[in-house]
């Protein structure tokens, strides 16, 4: 089981990896492509520039380069651009904001503004009046910088929504599993637990002081319960019984005729009657199996103690062994199906006892406290009525 649970999660971070490798590689291509888009935008201006400087220069150009220069011109659509003077003065301005239009002193702040991107490119000529082109991206290119981290943001949630929807597809799955095979468990019990009581009734009536008997049907009685708490997984349970310290009290007595005596082997309940709606043969299952992991984790001898108490809005019970203890990863592996630090164990008992607590009596439960070598402490939270 630990060496399925390696590669389990080996195979997590695999997935992990893989899709944190597809979520960076779309942001870097996003990135190198607007970059090359900003280089194309650059080189558009320095021929714009270059168009300029020409047709002040040239005194006559002939009508193909006026119409080459003025195509030049028209063809910028997107990239702002303002000229000024040396001395600061408007000549020139092309796509910018409209609500600036016919305000120089704002298109000229607009253009220091931009030099703080891009530096100005300066017209140098004869006559000493040069002149200074300011740009800046396109909103198309400035609206563009955001897009590798929006599109790396939603692949990152598909595949975290994709990833919590298969697992949710797989508990289910897991879920109705476990039920039908419960519900089968019962069945085959069923079958030789009948025959065991018509048996037992003929025992009775040979030997009725017979204290083997006595022991016998209690046995029985049990199996009986037993084949019940299976029958009821994958069915709502009615929470139909209130006197909580009733239904510990009589775990407490069957399982301590049922432990070793070298177990010391205790209970601890407040001096009131608790009253909370829970399902009786459904904790009883769950508080026996607690229990069995404690007596085995002592591997018979030790100290067994369960508390049960109020602390807030709360019922706590609280089963304490001073058995070998759980390693951080065993305890975080605990509750998972199949997981079982026995070599003979399903694994089934804890992640059934989390099932009964969580989802049929709107509880919790965990491992509180356990240390290597000093024992292990297991709470149950149920919310009171």
């Amino acid at each position: 089981m630990l060496r399925k649970s390696i590669f389990a999660r080996l195979n997590n971070w695999i997935i992990f990896s893989l899709m944190t490798i597809v979520v960076l590689t779309v942001v870097i291509a996003s990135t190198i492509l607007i970059n090359f888009l900003r280089k194309e935008e650059i080189k558009r201006v320095d021929i714009l520039v270059s168009a300029i400087k020409f047709q002040q220069e040239v005194t006559t150009p002939s009508l193909e380069a006026q119409a080459l220069v003025l195509q030049i011109y028209s063809s910028n659509t997107t990239i702002p651009v303002i000229i000024l003077d040396k001395d600061d003065q408007l000549i020139e301005h092309k796509n910018i904001a409209q609500d600036i239009e016919g305000k120089p002193k704002e298109i000229v702040a607009l253009a220091k503004k931009m030099a703080k991107n891009y530096p100005p490119i300066e017209l140098k000529f004869s006559n000493q009046n040069n002149q200074f082109v300011y740009y800046d991206n396109s909103k198309l290119l400035n609206n563009l910088r955001y897009s590798p981290y929006i599109l790396g943001f939603f692949i990152l949630c598909y595949f975290l929504f994709s990833f919590w929807f298969l697992r949710t597809i797989k508990k289910t799955d897991e879920g109705y599993l476990w039920a039908g095979l419960a519900k089968e468990t019962a069945h085959q019990i069923g079958t030789p637990l009948s025959s065991m009581i018509g048996w037992i009734e003929i025992m009775k009536l040979d030997m009725p002081d017979y204290e083997g008997v006595s022991e016998i049907e209690k046995d029985i009685e049990r199996l009986r319960t037993i084949s019940e708490r299976f029958s009821k997984i994958g069915s709502v349970p009615e929470l139909n019984d209130m006197n909580f310290n009733k239904t510990i009290q009589e775990n407490y007595d069957y399982l301590k005729t049922r432990v070793s005596r070298k177990i010391n082997f205790s209970l601890h309940l407040p001096t009131y009657n608790i009253l909370v709606p829970h399902n009786k043969i459904l904790m009883s299952w769950v508080i026996e199996n607690l229990v069995k992991n404690a007596v085995d984790a002592m591997k018979g001898e030790g100290t067994l103690q369960m508390f049960v108490f109020e602390r807030n809005k709360n019922i706590l019970i609280e089963v304490k062994d001073t058995g070998s203890g759980m390693t951080k990863q065993q305890a975080g592996n605990a509750f998972k199906p199949g997981y079982s630090t026995k070599k003979r164990g399903w694994g089934l008992g804890l992640s059934l006892a989390k099932r009964v607590v969580k989802e049929y009596h709107n509880g919790d439960i965990k491992i509180s406290q356990t240390e290597i070598g000093k024992g292990t402490t297991f709470r149950i939270i149920i919310k009171k009525a």
